[in-house]
């Protein structure tokens, strides 16, 4: 009986913060890029003091979205085949890149405001510039053994593809998505070009 009820409140617990993160989430995707733990806890359905009892600050909180985003952008990841023709590689790698950026985007701005403050945001800043070097040395490793200079091409590659890129282009210009993927392969294709 008694684990039984551990079991419930532990599932009840974990529940709640996932409504609370989603809240968060939610927050960020309309543009409210520094929600305040009121506006949080009220979207989510609950007290300020439920949602500081499960994540204890904000740094506990913010670890816990970056990681809700992070399983969104698994989701959003795809193997790009590495023997395939150079230019359908190109034309799917900029493609995804398209989707989980237009995804990660309300995060991404959100946590250029708040990277100075918390470690949780510049972790989640080095883990998708980690997470985007790896995709590009699979699916342009043939190209990457020819290279003089593999690192520096994979960082040409990365600037190319990268978060900053894109903003400058879709937010900074007010391209659409299209157009700022069509800008990324024309970068992609050239850099590789010189291999």
């Amino acid at each position: 009986m008694e684990y039984r009820q551990t079991d419930g409140r532990m599932q009840r617990s974990e529940r709640t913060r996932a409504l609370i993160v989603q809240a968060h989430v939610d927050l960020l995707r309309e543009g409210v890029l520094k929600p305040t733990a009121a506006q949080i806890s009220e979207r989510a359905g609950v007290s300020r003091r439920t949602l500081w009892t499960n994540f204890h600050d904000m740094e506990n909180l913010l670890g816990s979205t970056v990681a809700h985003w992070f399983r969104l952008d698994d989701e959003l990841r795809a193997e790009i085949d590495p023997s395939a023709p150079l230019e359908e590689r190109i034309d799917r790698f900029c493609a995804e890149r398209q989707r989980r950026l237009v995804n990660i985007a309300p995060a991404a701005r959100a946590a250029v405001l708040g990277e100075p403050e918390y470690e949780a945001l510049r972790a989640s800043r080095q883990g998708h510039i980690a997470r985007v070097r790896a995709d590009i040395e699979r699916a342009f490793a043939t190209e990457l053994a020819r290279a003089d200079d593999p690192v520096q091409l994979v960082d040409s590659l990365t600037v190319a593809v990268s978060w900053n890129a894109w903003s400058l282009l879709f937010d900074d210009h007010g391209y659409p998505a299209e157009r700022c993927r069509r800008v990324m392969e024309r970068a992609v294709r050239t850099l590789l070009a010189s291999v």
